[in-house]
């Protein structure tokens, strides 16, 4: 058994409990499979309770970290978790995917001398244990009358709507796909991210009044005039418009974006072919470009399809942008790392044959602080490929935002906000990747936090 430790006072090392590797890369079940009460109370009984918590700065949605943390070590797990729902109404997914190790965890007074606590997994384990035990819903303020569009039901979108209805506005969610989520439902895979738990905490924000509407495309089945028709607009349409390398080749068979291959393993359940009928390509020798994530997310799902899988980024592997936890679970499940290589053109005629590929050596440092990475002349090779998946990025989907006259842009297509989330139009917000590019998904609930707080105090006429 394989995965992290926590240290817990009194009782040793705790391991969290990853599943065997050769038993989880035969299937999609989540490979963490938590921690027992007794080890979460013992992880909690490390907090200082400090009077200043750096972790709760460190906190994208401003979670009173100590309170919950107390509630656990007493073993009151119901308390824990309406402490956490104060703040935030996805817990489950957050205690997955949040990078504590930068946010909260890394802000932990702990972690100066020994490992920080595990928020991560506590609070994870509240949220597990509340939903076995049965949801508890936070209170509601009286309905003010007012109505607020929200579109796009990701992170971002979920997260304005469960605030705004908290505070009593009449709530309406479009989203353009069959099922709500966004990038939890079809970007990060089943054995990260359970569907059904993503389901549970969608259905929790629904039962404070939202009214979901699906298969709504805003800008196409729903016209902008009705839109801009409610009392305020948020915008949570996030990054699903995918980045290409511009390589000679891309368009041969076999070649995807991260995007949409994840997309399709996840909504069209092309894991289960031949039971559906959408597969994607399953390689047998598969190369990913990228070093986030997302990355880390297709190469590992690319490896429970069968491939034999290999990961090229073009920077050195101290540089990987991905969470170290990923990483190590990636290499682990047999995924080979190539760095300070580049991809510069798919090879084959009527398929995909391979990937050439370029050595690139580090220079000097770059505007965001890393080595700016430069070909090495003559030191070209390649990798037999039957399947390429670009995982570099994504950008906001203009279909949306290009239709709002008047809407600034950045110049990446991005919606250009203030502080507060304010569009250049009136009573129209957004956050999340829209706003800043493919981001976290607890940022992209920070700033719809952030937003909601602005439409109400804008509504309110503060």
């Amino acid at each position: 058994m394989s995965g992290s430790t926590i240290t817990s006072a009194g009782a040793g090392v705790t391991t969290m409990h990853d599943r065997p590797v050769d038993e989880r890369i035969q299937d999609f079940a989540e490979v963490d499979t938590g921690i027992t009460a007794e080890e979460a109370r013992a992880e909690a009984e490390r907090c200082l309770q400090c009077k200043k918590p750096l972790c709760v700065k460190g906190c994208p949605v401003g979670i009173d970290i100590p309170a919950f943390l107390r509630d656990v070590a007493a073993g009151d797990f119901a308390q824990a978790a309406a402490v956490i729902k104060k703040d935030n109404m996805l817990p489950a997914i957050c205690g997955r995917v949040c990078p504590q190790e930068v946010q909260c965890e890394g802000e932990c007074i702990l972690g100066k001398k020994e490992k920080p606590i595990a928020i991560g997994e506590l609070e994870r384990f509240v949220a597990d244990e509340e939903r076995r035990r049965g949801m508890v819903m936070p209170e509601k303020s009286a309905a003010t009358g007012r109505r607020v569009a929200v579109v796009g039901a990701g992170p971002a979108g979920l997260t304005a709507s469960a605030e705004l209805a908290r505070m009593g506005y009449a709530v309406t969610l479009f989203e353009s796909l069959h099922a709500a989520g966004g990038v939890l439902m079809y970007g990060i895979p089943e054995f990260r991210l359970p569907k059904e738990i993503v389901k549970a905490e969608i259905n929790a924000v629904l039962a404070l009044g939202v009214d979901l509407q699906l298969n709504h495309l805003v800008g196409r089945s729903v016209p902008v005039d009705d839109l801009l028709s409610y009392d305020a607009v948020f915008l949570g349409t996030g990054a699903g418009l995918p980045y290409f390398m511009g390589l000679p080749g891309e368009n041969l068979p076999g070649v995807y974006s991260a995007n949409e291959f994840l997309t399709r393993v996840n909504l069209m359940r092309a894991d289960k072919f031949p039971a559906f009928d959408t597969p994607v390509k399953k390689g047998s020798r598969v190369v990913v470009a990228g070093g986030g994530n997302v990355a880390m997310d297709a190469a590992r799902v690319a490896r429970r399809l069968g491939g034999k899988v290999t990961l090229v980024y073009r920077r050195r592997e101290e540089d990987l942008p991905a969470r170290m936890a990923e990483i190590e679970r990636a290499k682990e499940e047999g995924i080979e790392f190539i760095t300070c290589t580049n991809p510069v053109r798919i090879l084959g005629d009527t398929a995909m044959t391979g990937v050439e590929c370029v050595k690139m050596s580090m220079c000097e440092l770059d505007t965001s602080g890393r080595p700016e990475p430069k070909e090495i002349e003559g030191s070209h090779f390649t990798i037999d490929a039957d399947v390429f998946i670009a995982a570099i990025g994504q950008g906001p989907n203009p279909l949306l935002v290009g239709q709002l006259p008047g809407l600034e842009r950045g110049r990446r297509g991005n919606v250009i906000v203030d502080e507060t989330g304010k569009t250049s139009l009136r009573n129209v917000y957004a956050g999340g990747d829209v706003a800043t590019g493919a981001a976290t998904v607890i940022l992209a609930m920070g700033a719809a936090k952030t937003a909601a707080r602005a439409i109400d105090r804008m509504l309110r006429g503060e």
